[in-house]
């Protein structure tokens, strides 16, 4: 029996986070310039958006690029922005085949021009599938993120738009980039690393997490199932008891 076979369908999470961490590692094993392991990465990215399709994940959101990136060599950064660019052209006939709504969510407007138009073109001729929702996180930082929740709410607290009393998990969930989506069920890291760096720190909160040593560009439809395999055979609790959870 497959990986596949063995998952069960009714159990799947219903929000899947992935950090897909090691593309430069990958690069540097094989001798190749680090762009040519964020190309190999793009083509994981495929893979795995494919494969969630398969098994009916509802949402799933990559962590593509953070805050923190913009502080990478300049050569790679424009490098690594025409081949996002080029990734929404090329995989747009995939998300129209499996009914994938396309999402972003970060501070969007520090995208290139050139980025930000490409991206919100893809997002507008996906935003009537209904099957699924594909998120990308682009210039994203989850600090960033909670500050300016925090600033957001501050200015209607002191225009009496809210009340402080009022304020609770569903008015910040309102607030973040994220509003429109559920908590995150299951966050995948890859490339060894096992920490969160700034990713969805809020959204988290309840998330089984999963660490592989396996590279990104390496990582593939088995890898996920087995990623999925493992998370259908932990107890989830929310602060329960196992007796009351049976």
């Amino acid at each position: 029996m497959s990986l596949q076979d063995q998952i069960d369908k009714n159990n799947v999470p219903n929000h899947l986070a992935v950090i897909m961490d090691g593309n430069g590692r990958w690069a540097k094993k094989k001798g190749f310039f680090r762009i040519k392991g964020h190309e190999k990465g793009a083509k994981a990215v495929k893979e795995i958006v494919e494969a969630c399709a398969e098994i009916k994940i509802p949402y799933l959101t990559l962590y593509a690029f953070s805050t923190e990136n913009w502080n990478r060599p300049k050569l790679e950064i424009e490098l690594l922005m025409k081949l996002l660019i080029a990734s929404l052209k090329k995989e747009l006939k995939t998300l129209q085949k499996h009914n994938i709504k396309l999402n972003a969510i970060g501070n969007l407007n520090a995208l290139p021009i050139k980025v930000y138009n490409e991206l919100f073109d893809v997002i507008k001729k996906t935003e009537t599938n209904k099957q699924k929702t594909l998120t990308l996180a682009l210039s994203y930082g989850s600090r960033e993120e909670i500050i300016k929740t925090i600033k957001e709410i501050s200015i209607k607290v002191k225009n009496n738009i809210i009340s402080p009393e009022n304020i609770d998990e569903s008015v910040i969930n309102n607030h973040l980039y994220t509003q429109n989506l559920p908590d995150v069920d299951l966050l995948i890291r890859t490339g060894g690393e096992q920490r969160i760096s700034n990713f969805l720190l809020w959204q988290i909160a309840y998330a089984e997490l999963y660490f592989t040593d396996i590279l990104w560009p390496d990582f593939t439809k088995n890898n996920l199932f087995e990623a999925i395999l493992n998370y259908q055979n932990r107890e989830r609790r929310f602060g329960k008891t196992s007796e009351q959870i049976k």
